[in-house]
C-alpha cells in the first residue's frame, strides 16, 4: 500500500464559527484571523493506492458552483486536486473509488463537474461510497445544516448508478471497508460521518475529517459552531485521543492549512500533539 497526500486549495471560513466557544483571544494564536475575522484552512484529501484499487477518500470543493457562492469562501492557493494526483502520476480517470467522509460541500463538491448542463460524476471509472444513515440525513436535511448540503454535489452521484453505501458497525463504532482500511463512525459533527483509519507501514493513520479539522483543536472544548451534538463531538474527540495516544497513532488533518500529521501524547494540560510531520516523511 502506498498513500499520498493530495492537496486541492485552500478556503476561508469564520473564525468563530470554527472554535465555537473558545474566544477568539485564544484560538487567534494559533489560527490567525484576517481583518473579516476569516481564517484559511485546506482541502486536503488522501489517496491510497492498494493492488488494483486506488481510493480517493473526499474531493474537496470543486469549481463548478457560481461565481456569487464562491465569493463567500474565498477560495486561493495553487493547488488543484488535478495537479496533485499528477504529481503522484494518476488521473481523475484512474480512481477506482470515492470514499466520502460526510457531504458537507467543502468535502463533496469536487465529486461532480458541469459538463455544458448535465451534472455528471466527476471520476467516471469510480464507485462512490457514502453511508445510508448519512445520505438520509443529507438528502433530508435540517435547517442547521441545509446550507452545507447541496443537491448538485449529491443528487447526481446517486442518479449515475454509482453510489454504494459502506455497512454500518455492526457493534461500537467501527466497520471494516476494506483490507487494511477501517471506518470510525462519529454523529457530534453530523450524521454517520466516517473516518477512515489505515494501516500503513506498521502505523495506524486516521483521515480526521471534521472531528479534528485541525491541530488546533485537538483540546476537547475546541469544538466547532457547525457541530449538531457538540457534547456528542466532545466524547469522540476524548475517546479518540485516549486511543491515540495509547496506540500511538497518527491523525491526518484535513483542513489544518499547514500541518498535515501528528502523533499525540498525554500532557499535564490534557492529550496534546508529539510530533508534527509530513505524511511522505513516514
Amino acid at each position: 500500500m502506498q498513500i499520498y497526500s493530495i492537496e486541492t486549495g485552500y478556503f476561508k471560513l469564520d473564525g468563530g464559527a470554527m472554535f465555537g466557544v473558545v474566544p477568539k483571544s485564544i484560538w487567534n494564536k494559533s489560527q490567525p484571523a484576517d481583518e473579516n475575522n476569516l481564517c484559511s484552512w485546506a482541502m486536503r484529501c488522501l489517496l491510497i493506492e492498494d493492488g488494483k484499487s486506488l481510493i480517493l477518500v473526499d474531493t474537496g470543493i470543486g469549481d463548478k458552483q457560481s461565481e456569487k457562492f464562491f465569493s463567500h469562501y474565498y477560495l486561493h492557493g495553487d493547488d488543484t486536486l488535478d495537479k496533485s494526483l499528477a504529481k503522484h502520476g494518476f488521473t481523475r480517470n484512474d480512481i477506482t473509488d470515492v470514499l466520502l467522509t460526510h457531504l458537507h460541500f467543502d468535502h463533496v463538491g469536487g465529486a461532480v463537474v458541469r459538463s455544458g448542463e448535465a451534472l455528471l460524476p466527476a471520476f467516471r471509472n469510480a464507485t462512490y461510497w457514502s453511508n445510508e444513515a448519512h445520505w438520509k440525513h443529507a438528502t433530508i436535511p435540517n435547517p442547521r445544516e441545509k446550507a452545507s448540503f447541496l443537491e448538485e454535489n449529491i443528487i447526481p452521484v446517486m442518479k449515475s448508478g454509482r453510489l454504494r453505501f459502506v455497512d454500518a458497525p455492526d457493534k461500537g463504532h467501527r466497520s471494516t471497508f476494506a483490507p487494511g482500511i477501517d471506518l470510525v463512525f462519529v454523529n457530534g459533527h453530523t450524521e454517520s460521518m466516517m473516518l477512515p483509519l489505515i494501516d500503513y507501514k506498521g502505523h495506524k493513520i486516521l483521515y480526521c475529517a471534521d472531528l479534528f479539522p485541525s491541530i488546533s483543536h485537538l483540546p476537547l472544548p475546541y469544538v466547532m459552531g457547525y457541530d449538531i451534538r457538540p457534547l456528542d463531538t466532545l466524547l469522540e474527540k476524548e475517546r479518540t485521543l485516549k486511543e491515540a495516544a495509547a496506540n500511538d497513532v497518527v491523525l491526518f488533518f484535513e483542513h489544518d492549512p499547514k500541518i498535515e500529521c501528528c502523533t499525540v501524547m498525554q500532557t499535564e494540560k490534557g492529550i496534546r500533539e508529539n510530533e508534527v510531520f509530513k505524511l511522505r516523511d513516514l
